[in-house]
């Protein structure tokens, strides 16, 4: 048998001149070269309930496969292998870097330690051969889609980074939703040299001009931030955008830096609600609640700089930033989800073991359900876990 090794090297070889649709084919012959009876590559769709598959020489047995019901969605959840009772077939989660995009199917009679090893690093390379293909191949972005994107959906995503990031120190994960009909909300997370930079923008309205002022917010914060500006340089930098060129648009944000060495957080707040600390599964009330500066628009920070807040984290720490769709939606009963149930609902999801990409579905899901899957505003969430080894100071906290 040829060597496993140099199979995955032919895969990689063979994938630069295919298009979209024949990277499940790809993959379901370098899976036959190794032994594997077939495979199948199922990517998860935008709201992340289910698993989608993508084209491959054989029908698949299931196009669609529930996450919270199936084998498979189990893979998904809880990013680990999972093997069916009868021990012939493998559900691989494929994972760029800490980023969830769906499941492998490998099948074969009694697979052993060392095959089970290989399709978990043939999971790897497929999940970054899509994250190469997917900026140019239409085929995978539609097919993670189940229903249309408006216009400024369009806009918004195009302008996003994937969902979850992370390090050996600190990990970020976000969700949105409508996912196909996002309005005014956006979120920004990536990696400066020794910082963890995190956004979220809710711009005033539901329509393309909100899109369009939360994507020019977004650039305007990266140029800012690429050009070595610092926190008190980017509000300004979006404000002068958003007074040029969205006039009439109004823009609550929270704009942070997290120094993954040491724990300390700095962020800005305009007219935004504060983030919440989670500390060994409990909120630390108001901890990070500042008297918060004026919104974005209007040119009301050209002149006076925003406030700078600092603190500094604990090892576990996590911070959660989210728009008012989310504390503010309402069941058809009146009820506020409100600030307690989300925190809540996070606590328990990562005391069940969940990884916060995990957490954050889960939260998605019962917010959808108390609107009974209506939103009438823009919800976004972003969580952030900071887990440094051991060296890393432990600081006590600042207020």
């Amino acid at each position: 048998m040829e060597s496993r090794e140099k199979l995955l090297s032919d895969l990689i070889d063979a994938s630069h001149l295919v298009p979209g649709r024949a990277l499940g084919p790809l993959v379901f012959q370098t899976g036959r070269r190794a032994g594997l009876d077939g495979t199948g590559v199922y990517v998860t769709d935008l709201q992340q309930t289910t698993l989608l598959a993508l084209p491959q020489p054989v029908t698949a047995e299931a196009s669609a496969l529930d996450i919270d019901a199936s084998l498979a969605g189990l893979a998904y959840r809880t990013e680990r292998t999972q093997r069916s009772r009868d021990g012939g077939t493998l559900w691989v989660p494929m994972i760029d870097g800490i980023e969830r995009l769906g499941v492998l199917k490998a099948t074969a009679v009694d697979p052993d330690d060392d095959l089970i090893g290989w399709c978990e690093a043939l999971a790897g390379v497929t999940a970054l051969l899509l994250v190469s293909k997917s900026s140019h191949n239409d085929l995978l972005i539609e097919t993670e889609r189940r229903r249309k994107m408006t216009v400024q959906g369009e806009l918004v995503w195009a302008f996003l980074p994937p969902r979850t990031i992370g390090t050996s120190q600190v990990t970020s994960s976000a969700v949105l939703e409508p996912a196909y009909d996002i309005g005014g909300d956006a979120f920004d997370h990536s990696f400066t040299e020794d910082a963890l930079h995190l956004t979220l923008l809710d711009s005033m309205g539901h329509d393309l001009a909100s899109g369009g002022a939360s994507a020019a917010g977004l650039a305007a914060c990266r140029a800012t931030r690429r050009s070595g500006g610092a926190l008190a340089d980017i509000v300004p930098a979006i404000d002068k955008v958003l007074n040029e060129w969205f006039t009439d648009r109004l823009m609550t944000a929270v704009i942070a830096n997290l120094n993954v060495h040491d724990g300390t957080l700095r962020w800005v707040n305009c007219a935004h609600p504060p983030p919440l600390l989670i500390r060994d599964g409990h909120v630390l009330p108001r901890i990070l609640e500042r008297d918060p500066d004026l919104p974005l628009g209007w040119a009301f920070h050209t002149t006076s700089p925003p406030t700078v807040h600092h603190t500094h984290l604990q090892p576990g720490d996590r911070i959660l930033l989210y728009s008012d769709g989310v504390t503010e939606a309402r069941s058809t009963k009146g009820d506020l989800f409100g600030e307690e149930r989300l925190a809540d609902t996070v606590i328990r999801a990562m005391a069940a073991g969940d990884p916060a990409p995990e957490a954050l579905r889960r939260l998605l899901q019962e917010l959808l359900h108390h609107q009974d899957h209506h939103l009438r505003d823009d919800a976004t969430i972003l969580l952030v876990e900071w887990h440094p080894g051991p060296e890393s100071p432990r600081r006590p906290l600042k207020t």
